[in-house]
């Protein structure tokens, strides 16, 4: 098992075993502080219970593996744009990771045809990747897989899944995001 699946194994496992024992009231110090009422907190848990089961919970693996890539390329896939370079250091920021773990995603890009360096076209000593063509049409794939609605929306008629959505992009509209949007959200 790689690292990542180790550290997703463990969440998994801890999310489990916190549904199992009804631990709700657990005192817990709030990631984001604005976060002050109870309806608040019992939506974003609903929402990553969306997330991590049924349908939805093996999407993202399900994505990457249907044009070739693993969960980090794909993740650098998303921050990556056809028409502007992205220094691979912010790449690694981004990401919070290693700028040699970068340097790796690089390759394996460049060779899947997905991406190109570039040198920078002011700093000779950074390098930069941008989209391909191939990496354009591998993006727009996996939007397409990814913002296919799971089965569980199904449940609401049409105008409650319009208020849903309408509902969700108030909350979206209001982040402050120091990377842009890409593509509806993801990045």
């Amino acid at each position: 098992m790689s690292f990542t699946g180790s550290i997703l194994h463990q969440y998994f496992r801890f999310v489990k075993i916190c549904k199992q024992s009804m631990v709700v009231s657990v005192q817990i110090t709030p990631y984001h502080e604005g976060v002050t009422t109870a309806a608040g907190r019992d939506a974003w848990r609903l929402l990553h219970e969306i997330f991590f089961s049924g349908a939805v919970r093996h999407r993202l693996h399900d994505a990457s593996a249907s044009i070739g890539v693993s969960p980090g390329l794909m993740k650098a896939l998303f921050f990556l744009e056809p028409d502007a370079s992205v220094r691979m250091g912010d790449l690694a920021e981004h990401m919070s990771c290693d700028a040699s773990y970068v340097t790796s995603l690089a390759d394996a890009l460049e060779e899947r045809g997905l991406a190109e360096r570039r040198p920078h076209p002011t700093d000779r000593r950074v390098k930069t990747l941008v989209l391909s063509p191939a990496g354009v049409a591998a993006k727009q794939q996996l939007f397409d897989l990814l913002y296919e609605p799971p089965p569980e929306l199904d449940v609401l008629d049409p105008d409650e899944q319009r208020q849903l959505r309408d509902l969700l992009r108030k909350v979206t509209s209001s982040v402050q995001r120091e990377d842009s949007v890409v593509h509806g959200g993801l990045r």
